[in-house]
């Protein structure tokens, strides 16, 4: 977004004229990274003190130092305090502070769903210099005194992961500032590095300066994964779904960063950190989650990507070395680590979110379609938007309100000219069924008698400058402040203004967007708010001094994360905890899913930014998100007819499904491109309703076993290595594969077609086709064709009758598309509830298993004691790879026995059952006889 009324500086500063890297720091010019980077001794200085292990519960606690020699003696510098855990779910965490810190270090908030479950630990054997330990379910740590190494083996007794192999932990004391330090007192990490000079206390930035009060505080580990071939994870970038070595250039950086127009195929920060790593090979899946919240840069070496370094490692070792390696180097905080133990990619996946927590079931209008504009300029304009769907046959389910709604940047304000009626707005929405999403920042305008100014300046909700005083940035009003999050009164406050006598014009049906909210601030450095402001801390864990607060370089990555989860807050306390919120936002987080969608951010009317949604999106879901979309269409410039088309296709496999544009591009609705374009669009959205409830119960499902939505390859074929690397195509839970056609003015497209040792069979979803599994082969396409295909052995409901919104077609009647396996069977399940309540979680909703054998269907309801009243009802069953079908087929649904009548497609081996009428309320078969 810009505006233009502000200063150039301004535009330039954001990149409104494209990228400009100047803007943003490279790893030379990150202090600690700059610093950290090339720290690789051959030994690392920290020893475990066995003396002091105790092994209670759960943990092993246990002092750890670094030491040096002197005239052959060993002296200690620097006493750690080690927390070694296993935790549920075949995880274990590392952490490690110092033992008595200058003043507490910072640990990440929120990014946890509570406090992780324990498991047992047992201490298996303490000989040769090394502890082992055990879990109840298998797994062992070796745990390497000195130097100190951790090992971590799987069940079957092979190391999954080693931590510290490479000697790059690191802990950076924290001094007091002296004109003068003796050697001794700089310890290990400092003496190493050479710091104690001024960049220690300070680092320029351009025009800005940091003025690090705490000195140098920076943490770096080094984690290994042997016989991996691929990793995964630490989102938002906008290069490939699995990770390339980094050793010849910029490692990732994790700091979420508004960069306009960001550049494809880059390593470089944009909106989203989230610190969880995945390593894939045939012999097993782990990962690790870096829980910390500061600056971050990821450095990653695969050995068998035949890079320079993993070239002469090769050459050495006489062959290519399945192995990656990943270095964690952040600003500040402590070590703390979870290791996920895996074993398949499904494991991991859910591990972490078992600590992070799942999507919660959203709203189902939010898994419609959306239509947004920067901006619809008033009641009349969403009044034309809204009828001009209908009038064009469109089925569409919330109007987006972007900035300009507001009374001159003010938030939980309306223009009074231009949208003088907005009660009456939303409820001439509502009634057909749709719903409004209006924008939130985080940054205040800074304006005598703006009540939300006035408040926090009287309360004392702002985030502090480096001198305690009210920060001062810019962004869309102008001179802005920005609320403290991490302040309780901060929290209570804004999530209080969105109770409806306090946001006159909303209701229930009015859900929030929160943008901007890295954050962004365009005249600070890297167009975000500098480092040494200060935010909220509690008082029982602060002291005097620069102790009583915590700087933003602790918390920046989760900033974010508090404004969503106060919104959150708010949503549900204006309505008593009675409906679910839908929130999107531009920051993310580990745990940013717990509260809301997110969206891939500022991009362009490009093939490549197209291309690139895909691994983005694949990467987000994989790190817990799997509520991800981009701008269809591109956000910057306009789509000609063709790209316009494939986004649209595209985007209705996305989970998030919005179209939204720039404020200066030319309107781009449905209906403003030529007849046969618009027929195009009205298809790929009709598609995305017709699987409504296909992805609503893939979302429910996700709710109770933690796996994305949105699947890589790898995680349902994990031996299949062609997979590991695909990224332009995925799937939809383990039964729909998508291949969106993503190039301009092709002909046809590859598609790779994953089971073939299981013998899969694959059916197209438009003609039932069916595909053996073999690798790749050539689709052909034409403008209409989305190539989507149904796994043999899956079961996918669908709604046929598509309406206005989502909420009409609530009794309509289901379609239940059967595409058998290579044993004639097929599964799936159906849910179903109010889609907008909490009633789901006492008991009022439908969950059923749905098995087709050559025998029968059956229809059966996985917990006979939740009830949901629907008037739904099956109308049709197809049928698909059927060789023999059978001569007669019969309902029974309680007292109903019923012949039903079938049709037979020999073309394609398809049968079809006409209208069972059965109740999805209730159990039911269908028997059949040949």
């Amino acid at each position: 977004m810009k505006t233009l009324s502000l200063p150039i500086i301004f535009l330039l500063a954001v990149g409104v004229l494209g990228v400009d890297r100047n803007n943003f720091k490279t790893c030379e010019q990150s202090g600690f990274c700059k610093r950290l980077r090339p720290f690789k001794p051959e030994k690392s200085q920290y020893t475990l003190n066995l003396d002091t292990v105790i092994v209670h519960g759960n943990v092993l606690s246990a002092e750890v130092t670094t030491v040096k020699t002197e005239a052959e003696k060993k002296i200690t510098l620097w006493h750690y305090a080690l927390r070694l855990s296993a935790l549920v779910d075949g995880t274990f965490r590392i952490e490690l502070d110092e033992a008595e810190p200058l003043y507490p270090r910072y640990r990440t908030q929120l990014a946890l769903n509570g406090e992780p479950k324990g498991d047992g630990l047992k201490l298996i054997s303490n000989e040769d210099g090394k502890l082992t330990l055990s879990n109840t379910q298998g797994h062992k740590v070796v745990v390497t005194v000195e130097p100190l190494k951790f090992e971590f083996l799987d069940q079957n007794g092979d190391v999954a992961v080693v931590i510290n192999e490479n000697s790059q932990l690191l802990v950076e004391p924290l001094r007091v500032k002296r004109e003068k330090v003796d050697d001794e007192e700089l310890g290990n990490a400092e003496s190493a590095l050479e710091v104690e000079d001024e960049s220690a206390w300070g680092e320029n930035f351009k025009s800005h300066h940091d003025s690090k009060p705490r000195g140098n505080e920076a943490v770096s580990l080094d984690v290994s994964f042997p016989d991996a071939d691929q990793i995964y994870g630490i989102p938002e970038h906008t290069d490939k779904f699995s990770l390339r070595t980094t050793t010849s250039g910029e490692p990732y950086r994790l700091y979420n960063l508004d960069v306009f127009e960001y550049e494809l195929d880059s390593r470089m920060a944009i909106y989203g950190a989230v610190p969880v790593l995945y390593a894939h090979g045939s012999k097993r899946t782990t990962g690790v989650f870096w829980h910390n919240s500061a600056e971050t840069w990821v450095d990653v070496v695969n050995y068998a990507d035949g890079t320079v370094v993993s070239s002469l490692v090769n050459l050495v070792t006489g062959g290519p070395k399945r192995r990656v390696d990943a270095r964690f180097m952040s600003e500040s905080g402590v070590v703390d680590l979870f290791v996920l133990m895996g074993n398949r990619p499904a494991d991991v996946f859910r591990q972490y979110t078992t600590l992070t927590g799942v999507a919660p079931l959203p709203p189902k209008f939010s898994l419609a379609y959306h239509q947004s504009r920067w901006n619809y300029v008033d009641e009349a304009d969403v009044r034309s938007v809204d009828e001009n769907f209908d009038a064009h046959d469109i089925p569409a389910d919330v109007i987006w309100l972007d900035i300009e709604y507001t009374d001159r940047k003010k938030y939980f304000t309306w223009d009074s000219e231009k949208f003088r009626h907005p009660g009456e707005m939303v409820a001439n929405l509502t009634a057909k069924g749709r719903r409004l999403v209006v924008i939130i920042d985080p940054h205040i305008k800074r304006e005598a008698g703006y009540f939300v100014h006035e408040d926090a300046m009287e309360q004392g909700l702002y985030v502090k400058d480096k001198d305690g005083n009210v920060y001062e940035g810019w962004c869309w009003p102008g001179s802005s402040s920005y609320l403290d999050f991490f302040n309780p009164a901060a929290t209570k406050y804004y999530a209080e203004r969105y109770r409806f006598e306090n946001f006159p014009g909303t209701s229930k049906d009015v859900h929030i967007w929160n943008d901007m909210n890295e954050p962004s601030v365009f005249n600070g450095p890297e167009i975000t708010m500098p480092k040494d402001c200060r935010h909220y801390k509690s008082p029982q864990d602060g002291q005097d001094g620069i102790a009583s607060y915590w700087e933003h370089r602790h918390v920046h990555n989760e900033y974010g994360l508090w404004q969503i989860r106060a919104t959150h807050q708010g949503l549900q306390e204006r309505v008593d905890q009675k409906y679910r919120p839908f929130i999107l936002t531009r920051s993310t987080f580990a745990g940013t899913q717990r509260y809301a969608a997110v969206w891939t951010g500022d991009n362009a009317a490009e093939w490549g930014f197209l291309q690139a949604s895909v691994p983005m999106c694949l990467s987000l879901a994989a790190a817990g998100i799997s509520f991800c979309g981009s701008d269809v269409g591109g956000f910057f410039k306009y789509p000609e007819a063709e790209l316009m088309t494939r986004w649209y296709q595209a985007g209705a496999y996305q989970a998030f499904f919005r179209a939204h544009s720039h404020i200066e591009t030319k309107r781009r609705e449905p209906w403003l491109y030529e007849p046969a374009t618009t027929a195009l669009l009205r298809d790929a959205v009709r598609r995305r309703y017709a699987l409504l409830d296909f992805w609503y119960t893939l979302f429910y499902e996700h709710t109770l076993d933690g796996t994305p939505v949105t699947r890589p390859y790898f995680q349902e074929y994990p031996n299949e290595e062609e997979t590991y690397t695909i990224d332009d195509q995925y799937l939809l839970g383990d039964k729909l594969l998508v291949r969106p056609v993503l190039e301009a003015g092709v002909k046809s497209v590859n598609v790779y077609l994953p089971g073939r040792d299981t013998n899969t069979l694959w059916y197209d979803v438009d003609s039932y086709q069916a595909h053996k599994a073999n690798g790749y082969f050539s689709q052909e396409v034409n403008i209409a064709k989305v190539p989507v295909y149904q796994r043999g052995g899956s079961i996918v409901p669908r709604r046929e009758r598509v309406r206005r919104s989502s909420m009409l077609m609530a009794n309509d009647p289901f379609t239940l598309v059967v595409a058998l396996d290579a044993n004639n069977t097929a599964r799936g399940s159906l849910y179903i509830d109010d889609g907008e309540t909490y009633e789901y979680m006492n008991n009022k909703y439908i969950y059923a298993k749905i098995v087709y054998e050559p025998t029968q269907i059956t229809y059966t309801l996985v917990d006979p004691s939740a009830q949901y009243s629907t008037r739904a009802w099956v109308e049709r069953i197809v049928i698909a790879g059927i060789k023999t079908p059978p001569k007669t087929a019969r309902l029974v649904q309680g007292e109903r026995n019923a012949a039903l009548q079938m049709t037979l497609h020999r073309g394609n081996d398809v049968l079809v059952i006409r209208k069972p009428g059965a109740s999805v309320a209730r159990n039911w078969v269908i028997q059949f006889t040949n």
